[in-house]
């Protein structure tokens, strides 16, 4: 692609910088032209291009994955990324597209979606965890696996120990969204009895919200 080609696409999308992301995700949908200005624009020197770039493209992810499917390992790239931002948007991505990864291709990045829990920052791992019930429903072959990652979360090196407090209870959201479904069910059951005794209210809230429903 010439450099006029790239700075006119990248243009066009910074004239549609005002306008909703998620009516510029409906656009792209359609719109084949504004998808590859989209992608342009994740590559922009403009940090507000770029992460304005990459919100339309979460947004896409959840609406037609179908579309940015063939594009998969573009954002398994940003997994790697120094910019966090850029990162945290592809962890949502990539989740969003397991739910029509007919070529396996999370199968075989399992091992470096889920080492993101071991780096030491709580936003990178709840965005993980956050996702995981979702990558769990429509991977059942892999639940066990998530399910034996997710048990990790108290040990995992974080900032503080709330840090730690904060991951648990979004850990048992995620659980929820697949309980039903899992293969271990009393290791997720004693994990979330641990968490009656968290320092953190709204932690020990959804325990007992979640072994209300599912303790017998």
């Amino acid at each position: 692609m010439s450099e006029t080609v790239r700075n006119k696409r990248v243009g066009a999308l910074e004239k549609l910088e005002n306008s909703e992301a998620e009516d510029l995700a409906e656009k792209a949908i359609r719109d084949p032209s504004l998808l590859l200005e989209i992608f342009d624009g994740i590559s922009s020197s403009n940090p507000k291009l770029k992460f304005k770039s990459a919100k339309i493209l979460t947004f896409i992810s959840k609406k037609d994955p179908q579309t940015l499917y063939p594009k998969i390992d573009f954002f398994i790239n940003f997994l790697d990324s120094e910019n966090n931002i850029l990162k945290w948007n592809a962890i949502d991505i990539i989740a969003n597209l397991v739910s029509v990864d007919v070529d396996k291709r999370f199968d075989k990045i399992f091992g470096k979606f889920y080492g993101l829990l071991q780096e030491g920052s709580l936003i990178t791992a709840a965005h993980v965890v956050d996702n995981s019930g979702k990558i769990a429903v429509a991977k059942p072959n892999l639940e066990s696996k998530i399910t034996n990652e997710l048990l990790k979360v108290e040990k995992i090196q974080l900032p503080t120990e709330e840090c730690r407090n904060i991951l648990a209870g979004k850990t048992i959201l995620s659980f929820y969204q697949y309980y039903e479904q899992a293969q271990n069910k009393g290791e997720i059951i004693s994990f979330v009895k641990r968490q009656l005794s968290s320092s953190r209210r709204a932690t020990r809230a959804k325990a007992e919200r979640f072994l209300k429903k599912y303790s017998n």
